[in-house]
């Protein structure tokens, strides 16, 4: 008679799988919502919406976001040297899901953008904004890191948070009491 064979822990993966099973986690993981601004070389406003903002240092205040090199807006942000990142309320919801579609319609509304820093495209209304100085783009497989070197901004009005979670705009619940 032979030992039975141990079960190998991994799970079988068929191609792909690795793909889903990270959709579908990061599809469970809220994330806070940005629109990313500068101009392209041409003088014509660029932006987009961003779920991967990040704080990467408080001295020297560095922040990054990540994007697709396949981005309509990649070809702008690759050849630039500044841009003004927006953090998005709950009343700023239309304006990140007009930022997430097409190229064209995203500034459409005139009445949304003020001319800020260095000329870029400041929008009215959000809970904050920097502007900086990109110092770094590090690319990774088909995407970009982009490090941004704060040099300046503001607070708009108070406002919920805006958050990315499985596939729609929300604002955060009631605290949780600790």
């Amino acid at each position: 008679m032979t030992e039975p064979q141990q079960a190998d822990p991994r799970p079988a993966q068929s191609p792909g799988e690795d793909v889903l099973a990270f959709r579908e986690a990061f599809r469970r993981h809220a994330a806070g919502v940005a629109i990313v601004t500068t101009r392209a070389s041409d003088g014509s406003p660029v932006g987009f919406t961003a779920t991967s903002l990040a704080s990467l240092a408080a001295s020297p205040p560095l922040a990054t976001f990540n994007m697709a090199r396949t981005a309509s807006s990649w070809r702008a942000v690759s050849e630039v040297d500044d841009v003004i990142v927006h953090l998005l309320g709950a009343r700023n919801e239309q304006a990140a899901r007009r930022m997430a579609g097409p190229a064209a319609m995203r500034f459409a509304d005139d009445d949304d953008w003020l001319v800020g820093p260095r000329g870029l495209p400041l929008m009215r209304g959000v809970t904050a904004w920097f502007s900086g100085r990109i110092v770094e783009r590090l690319p990774v497989e088909g995407n970009a890191v982009v490090v941004v070197r704060v040099e300046g901004g503001g607070t708009g009005l108070d406002d919920d948070a805006l958050l990315y979670h499985d596939r729609r705009y929300l604002t955060p619940g009631r605290p949780i009491d600790q």
